[in-house]
């Protein structure tokens, strides 16, 4: 069998300073992908169940108590958006899309956190491979310089460098970039869906005030049913 971890030292004396760097980000971008992954997994939830459960507990029950309890049993941002809109029936539609609005920025600052390290990572690693390049050729000619082709090794030793840290740059910068967008996707998904809910709230919150039915009626639907099933 290789010895992977032999190879790896071999690589990281080969790509000199620069390759303590890259080591570095690699580490630092590995955590926020893993960390990343799972908030965005805990996150997600089935849209068109949970919109379907709210409207029938606005709509067919007329319980604003049951919608909130629904949303408190769905875990992620939408719910919580839903949530802070809910509370605010009743109330002029600026005041509940204002609410609505700052929860969403709220929430997805949540959803975005510590992505920039990735794209920093992604766009910082290549330009360190570069720059190891740089230093390599430099060293290489240096060499050359003072021994001439007499020594091959010497001006050999500086062309690894420069190889072995630009590979290392992409190897940290190509999958750092496609976590980054994957990531991305996965935001624009929740803002869609945060869109289409907010709208669809609105428009339930409509239908309700055209019924006639009150915040204090939607409030007290839950109770009132309760009692009904006693």
């Amino acid at each position: 069998m290789p010895d992977i971890g032999g190879t790896f030292w071999k690589f990281m004396h080969q790509g000199g300073p620069v390759m303590w760097v890259l080591l570095v980000f690699s580490i630092a971008a590995l955590a926020v992908m893993v960390e990343r992954w799972l908030v965005l997994r805990k996150a997600k939830i089935n849209v068109n169940e949970f919109l379907a459960k709210l409207r029938k507990a606005l709509i067919v029950n007329k319980s604003l108590r049951d919608a909130i309890k629904i949303c408190e049993q769905y875990r992620g941002p939408l719910a919580s958006i839903m949530k802070a809109g809910l509370l605010k029936y009743g109330q002029p539609k600026e005041d509940i899309e204002k609410t609505i609005e700052t929860a969403s920025l709220h929430e997805l600052a949540r959803l975005e956190k510590r992505l920039v390290l990735l794209a920093s990572v992604a766009n910082v690693a290549p330009l360190l491979g570069f720059f190891g390049t740089v230093t390599g050729m430099i060293q290489s000619f240096e060499a050359l310089a003072e021994q001439g082709l007499s020594n091959p090794g010497a001006v050999a030793a500086g062309i690894s460098e420069a190889l072995v840290t630009t590979a290392a740059g992409l190897l940290v910068a190509i999958p750092t970039q496609l976590a980054y967008n994957f990531f991305m996707n996965s935001i624009n998904k929740s803002v869609r869906d945060i869109e289409t809910s907010t709208n669809m709230l609105l428009e339930t919150f409509g239908e309700m005030e055209r019924s006639g039915i009150t915040a204090e009626q939607a409030g007290a639907g839950a109770a009132a049913g309760a009692d009904k099933k006693k």
